[in-house]
């Protein structure tokens, strides 16, 4: 009886070491970018002429090349040695964070490192606008002021200059999206408390706007 009682609290402690490490491995790790191709793209003005909002998309992912490009271009690393970045930020404060919702889940677009940093393995794009189209875009961008970057400024002031940097980072991507042949929306109709609360942000982080990236449909 005493040995059937070890053998079995042996086989519990195996089990529960066994699901402990499973679930120990499958714990989200950051997903390095490929280096970014920077050497390439249409010219510049048939790319402004060519730049335009697109509702239908592919469901189709986008390549990871694609989108380590479509990442640094809207706000990545562009002077390494100074830190600055592909679109300007009102006194260099960066308060812009890029959030990436995908089928796999949201990420955080950690520039320095030109990683995915894991936020949620959940697949919340669903949440990222009333447009029935968003649920199934491959990439949603979520444009995030951290205002805690910005302590010295107003509200009025944060809210300003968060506005326009968010419009230059998505402007970026527009422009991205034109020379590559993608498509692309910026959205502002999306229900931000429910998308924060999903997104698990602190009261000093605000969403700005949502774009949407994807293949054009065929």
């Amino acid at each position: 009886m005493k040995k059937g009682l070890l053998l079995a609290a042996g086989f519990v402690l195996s089990f529960s070491l066994i699901s402990y490490g499973l679930i120990f491995a499958e714990e989200p790790k950051p997903i390095q970018l490929l280096k970014p191709q920077t050497d390439g793209g249409r010219p510049l003005m048939q790319v402004l002429k060519d730049r335009k909002s697109s509702r239908e998309f592919s469901s189709e992912k986008l390549a990871p090349q694609t989108l380590s490009n479509l990442l640094w271009a809207a706000f990545g690393v562009s002077r390494p040695d100074s830190g600055k970045r592909t679109a300007p930020s009102a006194m260099n404060r960066q308060e812009i964070d890029v959030y990436v919702a995908t089928a796999d889940g949201l990420y955080l677009f950690d520039t320095k490192a030109h990683t995915l940093k894991p936020v949620l393995a959940e697949d919340i794009r669903a949440t990222t606008g009333l447009q029935p189209f968003v649920k199934d875009v491959p990439v949603n961008l979520v444009y995030v002021a951290d205002f805690s970057r910005m302590d010295s400024m107003s509200n009025e002031q944060k809210d300003f200059y968060s506005a326009a940097n968010t419009g230059f980072i998505a402007e970026n991507v527009y422009l991205y999206c034109a020379s590559e042949g993608l498509a692309t929306v910026v959205r502002g109709l999306v229900d931000r408390p429910t998308l924060a609360k999903a997104m698990k942000l602190r009261a000093d982080q605000k969403i700005t706007l949502v774009q949407s990236v994807g293949y054009p449909k065929k």
